[in-house]
C-alpha cells in the first residue's frame, strides 16, 4: 500500500496558482489526485509569465477569496473532495499595512477567507471523512515589525488551525497547518532578490539556505495521507531550523 498515493481523490488548492501552493498543487498531481486551484488571474493563461506558476494538468477558476460573498457563490465543478488546502495569502510593505485599508485587505485575504473556504467546503470534507490544511507562515511565532496586518492574520491562521481541528473532528474531517519559513516566492521577493537582505536572512536559518515549495508539499502530502491520520489541529513548522535560533 502507498500511503501517498492520491489516485482517485479530489484536491483544491486556495492560491494554488503560484508558489507554496503551486508546489503543492503540482505535488498532488503528480500522486494522482485530480487538483483544482483558485487565484486572482481571470484564466490560466495570464499566469504563463509567472516564474513560480505551473499550471499544467491542474484545473483553474478565479475566485476573490477576499470576498466571502464570491467564495460563496463560486461554481463547484467537482462532486467529491478529499482534500483542502488554503494556501492563499498577501502582504504589503512598505508600512502601507500601519492604515487601516490595507490592514483590512491583507486580514481579509489571509484569515478570514479561511473560514470562508472552510464552512463552504465543509459538507463536502465531512461526507469524504477528507482533510483541511493551512498554511500560515513562521511569521506567526515571532513579530515581523513591518507588517502588523500579515503577522496578525498569520498569527489567527495558526489559532484557527486549532479551532477547527477540535470543532470539526467529530464531523470527520482533520484540520492541520503548516507554518513556512523562508521560501522564494512573489511575496518575499523583497527579501530574495535583494542580496544583502538574503544574506542577512540566510545567517539565521540553521540550515543556511531557502526552502523550496516542493519542501512545503511535502508536509501537505503527509498531513493529508493516512500517515497522519492521528494528527489534528497541528501545524507543522518548515522552516530550516529559523526559530531555533
Amino acid at each position: 500500500m502507498n500511503e501517498l498515493d492520491f489516485s482517485g481523490k479530489t484536491v483544491l488548492v486556495v492560491g494554488g496558482s503560484s508558489g507554496i501552493g503551486n508546489g503543492m498543487a503540482q505535488a498532488f498531481r503528480r500522486r494522482g489526485a485530480s487538483v483544482h486551484v483558485w487565484g486572482t488571474r481571470p484564466t490560466a493563461a495570464d499566469y504563463a509569465d509567472s516564474a513560480d506558476s505551473n499550471l499544467e494538468g491542474l484545473a483553474y477558476a478565479q475566485v476573490d477569496v477576499a470576498d466571502a460573498d464570491a467564495v460563496a457563490c463560486a461554481p463547484v465543478p467537482f462532486e467529491r473532495l478529499d482534500v483542502l488546502i488554503c494556501s492563499q495569502g498577501t502582504v504589503r510593505y512598505n508600512r502601507e499595512e500601519f492604515k487601516v485599508p490595507a490592514f483590512r485587505e491583507v486580514v481579509n485575504v489571509n484569515l478570514v477567507s479561511l473560514m470562508a473556504c472552510g464552512d463552504k467546503f465543509h459538507d463536502m470534507l465531512a461526507e469524504s471523512r477528507g482533510s483541511m490544511i493551512i498554511v500560515s507562515s513562521a511569521a506567526a511565532f515571532h513579530s515581523t515589525v513591518g507588517t502588523p496586518a500579515y503577522n496578525a492574520s498569520k498569527t489567527g491562521a495558526y489559532g484557527l488551525t486549532r479551532t477547527l481541528g477540535e470543532a470539526w473532528a467529530r464531523d470527520g474531517i482533520r484540520v492541520n497547518g503548516i507554518a513556512p519559513g523562508l521560501v522564494a516566492t512573489k511575496l518575499t521577493r523583497i527579501t530574495t532578490d535583494h542580496p544583502k537582505r538574503l544574506e542577512a536572512s540566510l545567517k539565521n536559518i540553521p540550515l543556511g539556505r531557502l526552502g523550496t515549495p516542493e519542501e512545503m508539499a511535502g508536509a501537505a502530502l503527509f498531513l493529508a495521507s493516512p500517515l497522519a491520520s492521528y494528527m489534528l489541529g497541528q501545524t507543522l513548522l518548515v522552516d530550516g531550523g529559523l526559530l531555533l535560533a
